[in-house]
């Protein structure tokens, strides 16, 4: 999966995958070969945190 590199598209795209498709963050990056650390890292960076209760980031 090509990642928007800014940080609010990200944000938007990542949380609609976990919305509508993917049950976990954890599911969302193996399925999609994404780099679960440096995206969390990415989005801890302009100020979102995960939350597995709720399966977003906000």
């Amino acid at each position: 999966m090509e990642l928007p590199q800014d940080p609010m598209m990200l944000f938007s795209a990542i949380n609609m995958k976990l919305r509508d498709i993917y049950s976990s963050l954890d599911e969302l990056c193996q399925k999609e070969d994404i780099d679960k650390e440096a995206l969390i890292s990415k989005l801890a960076a302009a100020g979102f945190e995960y939350s597995p209760e709720h399966n977003k980031f906000w």
